[in-house]
């Protein structure tokens, strides 16, 4: 599939060849099945023998167009497009893992995935261990018998980065599959497989849709790997992507290069602010943390500071005007969600404690509002915060 004419970021999301009827756009395919011309197209569909579409949980034509930009915009050979971020981890992880095999996964994984290595996977004889991902000879002598290393860069919440070169590497040296979470930097600012990365996953509702309108994953990767998710896991589980979805994330992708340039702006500027605010004790965030970027050629908005203990973190919320309370990020709109709260979910580790992460974190995704009334937002909101 992959196109050996290697185009700039900013061609792969706004061009396209026109399609049927001289659209620009590409159409948007609703249809559950497939008809087939003659009976020799049938057979030779079924038997592989063409890539004629059948059903649209296993291939739909507009689907296939976002499969083809997202693979292009992360130099892979080929995408699988699922119903959700976690669809796509948990397609991407049974694709390469069985029964009796181990897993190695970084701390500060996103939520749902640890829940998902912790709780489920050893009803099916997965074991997964956690390490320090940014300690490379804390991963080396954990790696010896793994089948497969999961990484996040930058980790949740906390927004460590991790050397993906030499992960890959010392991975592939013990015969590892890795992949990696790519969703806070998008393959804008990041593009894992081009490090030696096996899987790239995203949660496509964040800044690939960035409208705060669609829920969506993907995985990239490999050929034989996607093939694998293919054949062995996403026609069973049944996590299909709806060509109305893969619509709507092909026109977030027009966008992508525009929105992550403004993101990163005004995250840095807020990042910069919230550091030299007497009410915060640490920001989070990799472009102001002083230490080497790695892979990354840029900064999201996702990022997270610790208020000092005097900072009333409900009343500091619940003074917010501009920023709203709420999960997921990556749209326009910014959002705050406080770690005491977030991490108190039912089922498996509930706290921010069990997650390594200090009470008073405050998790911000900086929209695409102005960075001054946004500014002027989170400094009032600190200073009722911090009201007895």
């Amino acid at each position: 599939m992959r196109n050996d004419a290697k185009k700039s970021d900013a061609t792969i999301v706004a061009h396209d060849e026109t399609f049927a009827y001289g659209a620009i756009v590409p159409p948007i395919v609703q249809t559950s099945l497939f008809a087939f011309e003659n009976y020799q197209d049938l057979l030779g569909c079924f038997r592989g023998e063409n890539d004629l579409p059948i059903y649209s949980r296993g291939y739909n034509p507009t689907v296939r167009e976002f499969e083809k930009k997202l693979a292009a915009l992360e130099d892979t050979d080929d995408a699988r497009a699922l119903s959700s971020g976690m669809a796509a981890i948990s397609s991407a992880v049974l694709s390469q893992v069985r029964s009796g095999e181990r897993i190695l996964c970084v701390r500060n994984v996103y939520p749902d995935a640890y829940r998902l290595f912790l709780s489920l996977l050893p009803r099916f004889g997965i074991s997964v261990d956690f390490v320090d991902g940014q300690d490379l000879s804390a991963v080396a002598a954990a790696l010896p018998g793994t089948r497969l290393l999961y990484l996040e860069s930058p980790t949740s919440w906390v927004f460590e980065t991790l050397d993906l070169a030499s992960l890959a590497e010392m991975a592939r040296a013990e015969g590892a599959v890795t992949i990696v979470d790519n969703s806070w930097a998008t393959p804008i600012f990041q593009k894992p497989c081009t490090h030696g990365i096996d899987m790239v996953v995203h949660s496509a509702s964040k800044f690939i849709g960035g409208h705060s309108d669609t829920v969506a994953g993907v995985i990239a990767g490999k050929q034989d790997k996607i093939d694998a998710v293919n054949a062995h896991v996403a026609p069973y589980l049944g996590g299909k992507l709806a060509p109305f979805e893969a619509w709507l994330l092909i026109r977030g992708l027009r966008t992508l290069p525009i929105r992550m340039a403004q993101h990163d702006l005004s995250s840095r500027i807020i990042g910069a602010r919230l550091r030299d605010h007497p009410g915060v004790t640490r920001v989070y965030h990799p472009g102001l943390e002083g230490r080497g970027q790695l892979t990354l050629r840029g900064c999201s908005s996702l990022m997270a500071f610790e208020a000092s203990e005097r900072i009333d973190i409900p009343k500091f919320c619940d003074s917010l005007n501009m920023f709203k309370l709420g999960v997921s990020w990556g749209g326009h709109e910014s959002l705050v969600v406080p770690a005491m709260a977030a991490l108190e979910q039912q089922g498996g580790p509930n706290s921010a404690q069990a997650f390594g992460v200090p009470a008073q974190l405050v998790r911000l995704h900086v929209g695409l509002e102005d960075v001054d009334d946004l500014w002027e937002d989170l400094s009032q909101a600190l200073a009722e915060g911090g009201r007895q």
